[in-house]
């Protein structure tokens, strides 16, 4: 059977190796990115910007508003807004007026929200490490440390450009 085609493979031999480097990392993160949705949709019925939305108010036990949340997840207000809506209504999550702003609004996860995602987290975790521990550990560890130096170097590079 022939692999589906991804971004890896509009790679030609001769292009530069940078660009082949390039698809080759966009292709490892969206195939592991699929897996974890479909197992997110599967074994929880929800998705990816859900889950992360959650994992966003459990590092924020004290609430986050709205505009909080849509920097951290890199997303508009609107869909943050259709998210929480959501999660509002199966009870996983709660707002709550800020006294000083009544514009605003603190979200928090509830009580079933909290026990919700430390389910869905103990399974994304293992999700994750069944994905990887393929790798050896050394390769493991020599890949975390090399797109850190990337990471770095990327930073720098957009640094030096403003």
């Amino acid at each position: 059977m022939n692999p589906s085609p991804d971004l890896e493979s509009r790679a030609a031999p001769d292009d530069h190796h940078a660009l082949r480097l390039w698809l080759r990392l966009l292709t490892c993160a969206n195939l592991v990115e699929t897996e974890i949705r479909g197992r997110l949709r599967s074994e929880f019925d929800t998705t990816l910007p859900r889950f992360d939305l959650m994992a966003q108010l459990q590092r924020a036990p004290k609430g986050m508003k709205m505009g909080e949340l849509s920097r951290h997840m890199m997303v508009t207000n609107g869909n943050i807004t259709g998210i929480t809506d959501q999660l509002e209504k199966e009870g996983l999550v709660m707002r709550t007026k800020v006294a000083s702003d009544r514009r605003s609004s603190l979200i928090k996860l509830t009580t079933q929200g909290r026990k919700t995602f430390a389910r869905m987290a103990r399974a994304h975790e293992a999700w994750v490490k069944e994905l990887l521990s393929g790798l050896p550990e050394s390769s493991r560890n020599a890949l975390f440390q090399t797109l850190g130096e990337l990471k770095l170097q990327v930073v720098a590079s957009r640094a030096q450009a403003r």
